[in-house]
């Protein structure tokens, strides 16, 4: 048995670590991923390969592809170069003027600097304006989210066990959850009836087919904000998603890595905490503090993906202790803890940052999608990320995912634009994509509006009809498709500048 949490377990097994699988559980070695998944996400690491071939560049390369599937946020790295240039000690590794390259340089204790966690556990506060407090005690670093949400399936599932994820999810969960866990992903289908919101009969449902597949549910995994739509779960959602968890006795792990992208205040984000916090004391009477389970990173907030810096925030003791054994295979390097421990314990810049950061993703967003509405294309009204849910269905060929297949290959190959189909990411209604909008100058997204203007202008045999999708995109965002492109037959065909573009790569 995987896991057995403390306060369900018998009263002789209470010494247990319900993390650690037990000596009859099956191996967890690596495996060959299944077929489906890799069908699933072939697409996107394909154009990604693409891309690094033939890399838009406004000067050397201006016929190149530009790169709309990297969920990157590049656009407030002057805010922290500025700071390193104001606190040369910290990138220098110095302490009050003296070197502590020694000090970092020998091995250090895998629960981390407590520093680093200190700054962390106040910044993850911050973020979610002191509505939550953190304790570093509970925090585990790891390399990165990915290894984070690794570190919590081998925790929390043996293999064979499953967890239920709303769709559409980020396709990298198919690597990150399954392939050396060897668990299972049951996705919870959501529609864009409803703008892809979980419900608790698209719960249940997903439940009952897990057992019919006779898989053993350990927990429900949620992005909030979400990963593709952009949009952060309503306090309500989590509400019945914690409800639903509490019922079943099974676990919740919420990816909080988008929780400092959050730009509107009609739509707040909300930490799944909050709401254990606002049930206190009721959430320990259903064991609620050991079964949630926080994921965040640094490098979507803070735009340092390449730092590798991940955490795992969990109440359960047993969790705490498995997971920062395994933390050991995927450690946060010393200089980088010394360097961030003094970025975000620097009070000022953290919150003069969060406040610019979300002013700028706003107004980049509104780039996108005011671009898009002008060509005759909709979105799912977004509040948070650095993506939008773009609904691309009326342009296709057939409303089928072969017909999503084949507009997305036009897109990458003759417009020159990278983005993600939504089929990678499970959604269960073709044509939908993800577009990234935050990994690029305001000039290179004009430049994307501009290709893919001409794109449907040409395709579909004029202005006129860029007008009349154009007052279809006016309808509301969150309806799928609108009846005009419905009742007209597209017939896409390459654009003249196709054969220029083949040439140049």
């Amino acid at each position: 048995m995987a896991v057995v949490d403390t306060l369900d377990m018998p009263k002789k097994h209470k010494g247990h670590d319900p993390c650690l699988r037990s000596p009859t559980s099956r191996s967890c070695c690596p495996r060959r991923p299944d077929a489906t998944a890799t069908a699933r996400t072939r697409p996107t690491s394909w154009a990604g390969r693409k891309y690094e071939k033939n890399p838009f560049d406004a000067v050397a390369n201006p016929g190149g592809i530009i790169q709309m599937g990297l969920a990157e946020n590049q656009l407030s790295f002057d805010l922290v170069e500025d700071w390193l240039e104001k606190n040369p000690d910290a990138l220098g590794l110095r302490r009050g003027g003296a070197s502590v390259f020694r000090e970092l340089a020998l091995f250090q204790d895998y629960h981390g600097l407590p520093a680093f966690k200190n700054a962390l556990a106040r910044f993850m506060s911050e973020q979610r304006g002191h509505r939550v407090a953190f304790d570093p005690s509970n925090i585990v670093l790891t390399a990165g989210a990915t290894s984070a949400n690794e570190a919590l399936m081998f925790c929390l599932a043996d293999q064979g066990d499953a967890f239920l994820i709303p769709t559409p999810y980020y396709p990298g969960f198919d690597r990150d959850l399954k392939w050396r866990t060897g668990a299972e992903i049951v996705p919870v289908h959501c529609t864009s009836a409803n703008g892809f919101r979980v419900t608790r009969a698209a719960l249940d449902d997903a439940y009952r087919r897990a057992q019919k597949r006779r898989l053993r549910v350990k927990g429900v995994l949620i992005t909030n904000p979400s990963n593709p739509l952009g949009t952060a779960v309503p306090r309500a959602d989590l509400d019945m998603i914690v409800d639903f968890v509490a019922a079943k006795g099974i676990h919740l792990v919420s990816d909080e890595i988008y929780s400092g992208t959050a730009f509107s205040d009609s739509m707040p984000f909300v930490s799944v905490l909050e709401v254990l916090a606002a049930r206190a004391p009721r959430a320990a009477d259903y064991g609620l503090d050991g079964r949630v389970h926080v994921v965040y990173s640094l490098s979507k907030d803070l735009g340092l993906p390449g730092f590798r810096v991940g955490a795992i925030y969990s109440s359960n003791p047993a969790v705490v202790s498995a997971a920062t054994k395994m933390s050991s295979f995927g450690l946060v390097s010393s200089q980088t803890q010394f360097l961030l421990a003094a970025l975000l314990g620097d009070k000022d810049f953290t919150r003069g940052y969060l406040a610019e950061n979300k002013l700028r993703l706003k107004e980049r967003r509104d780039q996108l999608v005011d671009g898009l509405k002008a060509i005759g294309i909709g979105c799912l009204e977004s509040d948070a990320g650095l993506f939008c849910w773009v609904d691309m269905s009326h342009l296709m060929r057939s409303r089928s995912f072969e017909g999503e297949m084949s507009l997305w290959k036009k897109v990458v190959f003759d417009v020159g634009l990278n983005i993600s189909p939504g089929s990678s990411c499970h959604c269960s209604e073709p044509g939908w994509f993800r577009v990234c909008f935050a990994n690029m100058s305001a000039k290179t997204l004009d430049v994307a509006m501009q290709r893919l203007r001409a794109f449907v202008e040409t395709s579909y045999k004029g202005a006129g009809t860029v007008g009349a999708l154009r007052r279809a995109a006016a309808a509301p965002a969150r309806s799928m498709s609108c009846p005009l492109a419905m009742n007209m037959k597209w017939a896409l065909r390459l654009t003249p500048l196709s054969a220029d573009r083949k040439a140049e790569r």
